[in-house]
Order: structure tokens, then C-alpha cells, then sequence
């Protein structure tokens, strides 16, 4: 089907509003281009030093050859369930290229730090700038321009765009995502929910709450509800970077095996040295990036994206707005529930039909490109197939033409809703967004007065003391990249979520982040500008009322306008801390960017022609729009 107008009007106007940054970066990577092995112009030397501790195989393959060389990306530690299974990756992948005369080795290790350990801890405030330290030790792994292709290890929140970011700095080489896969299933994600919720309502005792977190948490392969980590691996697919049908499968299985190694024998293809080059930087263009927005609204996935896939956009020339994932969210169909938008793991959603039937759902529909160039030989049509082992190789073979579980994944003419799972907020406020999707429609609007706070832990203490009104909204602000580098709020949803079951209208209305994981009650995160940055946020006062209608787009504070601009704004109380290497990233909150551009502490565009570094500077005016953010841009310095 032809691809729907709407779509290609989104589509087009990224393009347009991109073109000089675009031409910028693909300039770039022709300029990194060359003919034979990458590693042929390295000194004696230098090559002497790559391929010291080699075996005799690999050394004589390195030293003299035209063979490709892959370099292995690895965020593997064992702390981390999704990251445990990544140990003995590498010598899969080596095993395999040996078998086809080529060479791998593992270019550096990546930090990958878990939110689910952090939560709620000062530790949690180094999560956001995790993703641009990622960016960059991806950059240094490969600086020794030893490798023709590469492959990505890694899952998790902010460790897959941090990846993505590195891998588009050296977008000429060819690149592949590998993930571990999710954990088999443990308890209900319901039932989990309804624990922490009676633990903070004080009917639980601890021992409880740790026995049904182990009982979910409780194996090898990614948390299996619907976050950040999970919400990777469907834009992944979505943009062609990672095998069909990769994200699901579990650790430790054949398939699971079989699809590495096949990873490995396509790296080694698609790079310069085989039959079918396909440098990254070339995938990854306009529709690609749409097409990760298209997959997050179809799945409702996780708020994270919102500022995650924005700065990737730019790691490849793409000016990527709020707008466009407002008006995508507008047009397409919400197509699976999976918890926290519903009750199903990600293992039951891949039984019933998962990125294969919603990839084809949606390109049949003309709600998605399908003309992409992808890492798997047959494009973007090859994602809506399944793997399969057939006499123990590899194969794909079709998937389901009906969800094998409606309650779980729907067609295009029966979606669960009409819009997708996000929604920007506006008002006198700034911008906001919130997850519709989790939220059920009646409580999708409130009208309340403000409880504000500068740290999420006080709003524990003050239901504790029993001093919270019926009916809220709690302001949290001071949460923002600059103010103490963009913490989850994830620690709320219990309070939050039980005092909503008690029948009480309650919101949440933020400059920091809530995790995929969350739900139930509405909550308008990202409040951009944020109140470090001089927001309208750090004028409001407690008792204000604000309503929240996420169902019209709207977030505004019930002041007098003259009243609320004469007021002073407030400092914070809660600053960042400097125990748990905080003090290390003081230069990072310094210098990063609004959450509305990828909050990012380094520069990642390409160098304009004054030599500055691309950075796109969205206009803060109260009421930005579509129109605003297609405003012509110039090159600034970073």
C-alpha cells in the first residue's frame, strides 16, 4: 500500500527542516571512507599493537590480508539480568568470523548502569549523562580504525541510544545491534504493582515487597514489562539496525545463538570488504527515525524515547521535534498492550504476534516506511517475519495474519485506540508530555491544587504526616538535566497509584523523567523549560490549581497572568548531591541541553561551514508549536 499521506508530509518536513545537517553529516562519512581494510593505513606500528595478543589466525589474517575485521562494542557486566547473557557473546562472534576467514575482536567495554537499582537513589542521577558517556567510550573503542563492521552489545535504558549515538559518529562502517533477550516470565506485573502499592500504604511488610520482586526480577535476560529497555529493541527493528524478529527471543536458547551468529555473518557482508556495503550513517535517515516515533506510539512505549530518540536524530543530521512525535502520535493507532499500558509481559506479546505482526500491520496500512535499506538483506518486509530454527539453521518463516491474543496486540482496523501512546502537553506551564496510553480515559483530566516540592522523597514524608490534600497535582520540580541531571521519578508510582485506588484525583506534573514503567495516574513529564533553566515551574506556589487535560494537549497553572509574572522564582531546596561520583558530572549538568533536544552533554552534530558544531536551539516562547520548530535554524556554537 502507498504510504499514507499524512505520514509523508511528517516525513518530508523532517527532511526539509534537516537538509543542511543532514548533507553535513553524510559528508562526513564519505570523507571516512577508503578502499581496502580500515586498518591498511596504520603504521607498522600501530597494526603491531592491534594484533598483539591475537592468535596465530587472527594475526596472520590482521597483519597481511584483505580480510574484515569486526570490532565488538560490549556493555556487559553480570550485575545487570539483561546484560549477564552478553559474556560469552564475543566468542561467538569471533568463532563465527573465523569460519568465514574473517577476523573479530572486542574494540571496548561500555558502562551499563541499571535504573531498577537506582531508583530513588542519588546514584540515579548519573543515568541520563550514562547515555553520552556510552556515546563516547563506543567513540574510543573504535578510534583505533581497526575494523571494517561492528556490532553493538547492549539492551537497556540509556545504554542502546548511547550506543546508537557512538556508532552514528563512525557512520561509515556498517553496524549491527545484538540484544540478550527478555527473562522468562515471573509474576504478574499486576500482582508486583499491587504489593508496592500495599507496602505504601504501610499493609506490606518488606520481606513481602523483596519476595515479590524476586519472584519478578528473577532470572537472565531484560525486566519483562514495557520499558525503556524493551521499547529499544522494537525502534531498533523498526529502523532496520538489528535482526528481524532479535528483541524477544530468550537468552540462553538456540535461537537466541543462532540469531547472534547470524549477526555476525551479516556484519561481515555488509561491510566494504564483502558484497553488500551498508555503512550506518546511510541507513539511518529521516524514515528510519520516523520510523522508530511510528513504533513507539503503535506500542506505547517509553516516555524516555521522547528525549532519546531526539538526540540520535541529531547524532545523524536529523532535526527531530516534539511536534513531529505529537502529530505521529495523532495518526497512529495504539496496537498493543503491554504493562504498564496493560497486562501483558513482552514474552506474551511476542507470542501473540509482537514486532512482526505490528511491522506489518502498519506498512500495509501505509502508516510506516517500508522502503528502507536495512541491515537484513530483504528490508523492511523481512521484519514482518519471524525466526525460526529448520534443521537447526536460521530461517524465516511468516507471522501471524491474526493476533494470537486480542486482549494483546491488535490490527490497524481494530486498534485499542485511535492515537498513539503519547501526547505533548502546552500551556503557560511550557511544554510537557505524558503517556495517554497507561492512563484510562477518566483519569485523563484533573483540576486540582498544587502540593510542590523540590525532591520526590518529600511527597513520602508529607503523606506520611497525613497532610495531603484529597485531590492534587504534586509539582516536582527541580528534576531537570541542569538542576541535578534528570533523575526517574519511578519512586512515586506506588504513592501516587494506591491513593488514586482510594478514589482520590491525583497527578503529577514535572522537569524530570517517569520511567516506562510507569502508569495509572497522569503524569506531565519533561516540563521544558525547565525550572533550573528560569521554567515557569519555579513560580508556582502551593495551593495554586493546575489542570492537566491530556486528552486536549493542555497544561495550564489557574493564576492571573499579571500575578504570575511579578512573582520571583523560587530556589531550590533539594540541589545535587556530590557523594556517589556526582561531584564528576558537575560539567555535564553545566552544559546540557533542554530535554526538548536530546538533554545532551556533548556535542554530537556534525561541523557546519563556519566550523562550529550543528546545534539545534528551539525557540522556549510559552505556545511553541509545529510552526516554531520548522523555524529555519542556524549554526551555532556548542
Amino acid at each position: 500500500m502507498s504510504l499514507h499521506p499524512k505520514l509523508h508530509a511528517i516525513t518530508e518536513r523532517i527532511v526539509q527542516r534537516s537538509v543542511a545537517s543532514r548533507a553535513a553529516y553524510l559528508a562526513g562519512v564519505d570523507a571516512a571512507l577508503r578502499d581496502g581494510p580500515f586498518r591498511s593505513r596504520l603504521s607498522c606500528g600501530n597494526l603491531a599493537h592491534g594484533f598483539a595478543a591475537c592468535g596465530p589466525t587472527d594475526k596472520s589474517r590482521l597483519r597481511g590480508g584483505v580480510t574484515p575485521n569486526l570490532g565488538i562494542i560490549t556493555a556487559y557486566n553480570d550485575m545487570l539480568s539483561a546484560h549477564q547473557p552478553f559474556e560469552h557473546y564475543p566468542e561467538i562472534l569471533r568463532e563465527t568470523a573465523r569460519e568465514l576467514g574473517a577476523t573479530a575482536q572486542v574494540a571496548g567495554g561500555v558502562p551499563a548502569m541499571c535504573d531498577g537499582v537506582t531508583q530513588g537513589r542519588g546514584g540515579m542521577e548519573l543515568s541520563l549523562f550514562s547515555r553520552d558517556v556510552i556515546a563516547q567510550s563506543t567513540a574510543i573503542g573504535l578510534s583505533h580504525d581497526m575494523f571494517d563492521a561492528s556490532v553493538y552489545l547492549g539492551v537497556c535504558d540509556k545504554i542502546v541510544p548511547g550506543l546508537l549515538i557512538g556508532a552514528l559518529a563512525f557512520g561509515h562502517l556498517p553496524a549491527i545491534f545484538l540484544p540478550a533477550g527478555p527473562m522468562t516470565p515471573g509474576i504478574p506485573n499486576k500482582q508486583k504493582a499491587e504489593v508496592r502499592e500495599r507496602y505504601a500504604a504501610g499493609q506490606a511488610t518488606r520481606e513481602e515487597l523483596l519476595e515479590a520482586e524476586a519472584a519478578s526480577y528473577h532470572g537472565a535476560g531484560t525486566c519483562t514489562f514495557y520499558g525503556t529497555a524493551n521499547s529499544n529493541q522494537t525502534l531498533l527493528e523498526a529502523m532496520g539496525v538489528q535482526l528481524p524478529g532479535a528483541s524477544f527471543v530468550n537468552p540462553d536458547t538456540p535461537l537466541r545463538d543462532a540469531l547472534t551468529r547470524q549477526a555476525a555473518v551479516r556484519a561481515l557482508e555488509i561491510s566494504a570488504l564483502g558484497d553488500d556495503f551498508r555503512p550506518l550513517g546511510r541507513l539511518i535517515d529521516e524514515r528510519a527515525i520516523v520510523n522508530a516515533v511510528v513504533t513507539l506510539m503503535a506500542t506505547g512505549g517509553s516516555t524516555n524515547h521522547t528525549i532519546h530518540w531526539i538526540a540520535v536524530a541529531r547524532a545523524a543530521g536529523i532535526v527531530l521535534t516534539w511536534d513531529d512525535m505529537d502529530q505521529l502520535s495523532q495518526l497512529i493507532p495504539l496496537l498493543a498492550r503491554v504493562y504498564p499500558n496493560g497486562e501483558a509481559d513482552v514474552n506474551r506479546f511476542a507470542a501473540a504476534g509482537g514486532t512482526a505482526f505490528v511491522f506489518r500491520e502498519l506498512m500495509e496500512a501505509g502508516l510506516m516506511h517500508a522502503d528502507l535499506q536495512t541491515v537484513a538483506e530483504g528490508g523492511m518486509h523481512q521484519y514482518g517475519q519471524e525466526p525460526a530454527l529448520r534443521d537447526g539453521k536460521l530461517a524465516y518463516i511468516d507471522g501471524v495474519r491474526e493476533s494470537a491474543d486480542p486482549d494483546v496486540v491488535r490490527g490497524v482496523a481494530d486498534p485499542f485506540e485511535a492515537q498513539g501512546g503519547l501526547r505533548l502537553l502546552r500551556g503557560n506551564l511550557g511544554r510537557s508530555l505524558i503517556k495517554l496510553s497507561a492512563v484510562k480515559p477518566q483519569f485523563r483530566t484533573i483540576e486540582a491544587p498544587a502540593v510542590v516540592v523540590d525532591a520526590p522523597q518529600v511527597l513520602n514524608k508529607l503523606h506520611a504526616a497525613g497532610v495531603l490534600p484529597h485531590d492534587f497535582v504534586a509539582v516536582v520540580r527541580y528534576q531537570g538535566p541542569r538542576a541535578n541531571g534528570m533523575p526517574e521519578l519511578h519512586s512515586l508510582a506506588p504513592l501516587l497509584g494506591l491513593l488514586q485506588n482510594q478514589g482520590r484525583r491525583v497527578a503529577l506534573v514535572t522537569d524530570g523523567r517517569l520511567s516506562g514503567a510507569s502508569g495509572k495516574f497522569p503524569a506531565a513529564i519533561h516540563m521544558t523549560p525547565e525550572a533550573s533553566r528560569g521554567g515557569p515551574l519555579a513560580r508556582v506556589r502551593e495551593g495554586d490549581i493546575i489542570r492537566l487535560d491530556g486528552e486536549a494537549g493542555t497544561l495550564e497553572l489557574l493564576v492571573d497572568a499579571a500575578e504570575f509574572a511579578a512573582r520571583e522564582p523560587a530556589p531550590n531546596t533539594a540541589p545535587a548531591g556530590h557523594d556517589l561520583g556526582r561531584n564528576l558530572f558537575a560539567m555535564s549538568r553545566r552544559l546540557v541541553g533542554p530535554a526538548d533536544q536530546g538533554a545532551m552533554s556533548i556535542s554530537c552534530g556534525p561541523a557546519a561551514d563556519d566550523g562550529s558544531i550543528w546545534n539545534y536551539d528551539a525557540e522556549y516562547e510559552l505556545g511553541h508549536d509545529a510552526a516554531a520548530a520548522d523555524a529555519p535554524h542556524e549554526a551555532k556554537d556548542a
